[in-house]
């Protein structure tokens, strides 16, 4: 059986390093055997995650779009810009709704603890995003992911990509290629299917 991997960016800007980094990572682990299902959160808007909201309302259906996404696949790789030093708020709001996700139609789901992550940042900067991409591993092992040790950072974003939008530098293809493997092996393990 083939692993199934999520990709998303936490930016829906035009152009983001973010997305691009997504990009690439969606190519690599489909050549590197992986099913691969690639998504933007603008197709899932939600609004800002409000308890009194979700007491009247109940979870919004594109959380609960997202959350059955999540266990539907045996691993997931995003890629976060970096705002502030830290987690954009789009993708921050989008982890805190999934993971209010407790059932589906009255049976259990569990789309948030066990699931295999991996992680990439980018920015225009010298530091390439490692602030959010901290604080992000930080938030996914509090609620129980399980996030894989590799990570890609992207410094200086507006050189990072050439015009097919492939990495320039080497040094970052070679690690979006161990990044890659070490989800796809770590998914194959957590998700018990045979090669």
């Amino acid at each position: 059986m083939t692993p199934k991997i999520l990709v998303f960016a936490g930016s829906i800007r035009t152009g983001a390093y973010s997305g691009k980094t997504a990009d690439i990572a969606q190519k690599e682990l489909g050549q590197q055997g992986a099913e691969v299902t690639r998504i933007s959160l603008a197709d899932y808007p939600l609004p800002i995650m409000d308890e009194d909201l979700e007491a009247e309302k109940g979870i919004p259906e594109n959380a609960l779009k997202l959350a059955r996404l999540f266990v539907a696949h045996d691993g997931l790789l995003i890629a976060t810009p970096e705002y502030n030093g830290s987690v954009p708020p789009l993708l921050k709001n989008t982890i805190d709704w999934i993971s209010r996700v407790r059932e589906d139609g009255g049976k259990p789901l569990r789309p948030i603890p066990g699931r295999v992550a991996a992680l990439c940042s980018s920015s225009n900067g010298h530091f390439a995003g490692i602030r959010s991409a901290s604080h992000l591993r930080q938030i996914l092992a509090h609620i129980q992911m399980d996030v894989i040790a590799p990570q890609l950072s992207v410094p200086n974003g507006a050189e990072a990509f050439d015009e097919d939008g492939e990495f320039v530098p080497e040094r970052l293809r070679k690690t979006m290629t161990h990044v890659c493997a070490a989800l796809i092996e770590r998914a194959w393990l957590v998700s018990g299917r045979t090669r």
